[in-house]
């Protein structure tokens, strides 16, 4: 219940502080549809001059890149921590971090929380149902239930392959990062594996899962059934991942030398 009230302590406060700038608000929360309606246009696009990408319908496509959103929507919005290390090792906020009696994960991901990122929720749900009707798709009642799970596990995906990255710091203070790059290849998450080749495939499949994030849980709702087995194995690899990236976060901070000379 402690930590309970302290993450909806942080979101009050985060609320105030964004209420006090609501210009800026509006600006990222602008920016951000900007950006998804950027990367729907190129769909659309390559879709402009092809009916299929590998056995997939332009509707399918679009399917995917919705669901991809809503997962990704959760993790911008609470685990958006890009600049762990030039922040928090590099800058020493780690120091200040580690002086409270409340677990320092959690104390990141409150502090770098981004609320507005939720909108993409909204935004992939309505792609979803867009492409959804024009693929004349049927849900039954346990696919809602389903649809949860695969986000929260698809959400966990991306979580802890961040965290892991993140916790690379305690090991070494320097300011190069990875983080933009694998930004860039959690992109390939939105579209289909095999349209990739085998090695790209089994690297997104069980080294950086993001096709877990979009493409295999999507799988199920377009009724591919030769990905059905994938799709239900998402929030076991989300669960998995997330356990190992806490853990691993763990020992980095027994590792921590502290920002001082």
């Amino acid at each position: 219940m402690f930590y309970v009230s302290m993450f909806f302590q942080y979101i009050a406060q985060y609320m105030k502080t964004r209420f006090q700038y609501r210009a800026d608000l509006v600006v990222e929360i602008l920016s951000d549809l900007l950006f998804q309606a950027v990367n729907l246009v190129f769909i659309l696009v390559v879709f402009g001059h092809t009916q299929f990408l590998s056995g997939w319908s332009r509707e399918e496509i679009i399917f995917i890149y919705g669901f991809f959103l809503v997962p990704f929507a959760l993790f911008s919005a609470f685990f958006n921590i890009w600049d762990f290390n030039e922040r928090y090792i590099v800058k020493g906020e780690m120091d200040r971090i580690l002086t409270r009696p409340i677990h320092s994960l959690f104390q990141v991901v409150l502090e770098r929380m981004e609320l507005e990122s939720l909108f993409g929720v909204f935004t992939g749900v309505a792609i979803m149902i867009y492409a959804g009707n024009l693929l004349d798709l049927t849900f039954a009642w346990y696919d809602y239930l389903l649809l949860i799970i695969f986000v929260l596990g698809g959400a966990l995906v991306y979580a802890g392959i961040f965290i892991l990255l993140a916790s690379i710091g305690f090991w070494s203070d320097a300011r190069t990062s990875i983080m933009p790059m694998m930004y860039n290849i959690g992109n390939y998450g939105r579209y289909p594996v095999d349209i990739y080749n085998n090695v790209i495939r089994f690297v997104l499949t069980w080294i950086l899962p993001f096709a877990f994030v979009g493409v295999y849980p999507s799988a199920y709702f377009l009724g591919r059934s030769e990905w059905y087995g994938y799709a239900f194995m998402t929030p076991f690899i989300g669960v998995a991942f997330f356990v190992l990236a806490v853990f691993v976060w763990n020992v980095g901070v027994t590792k921590y030398r502290g920002a001082g000379n």
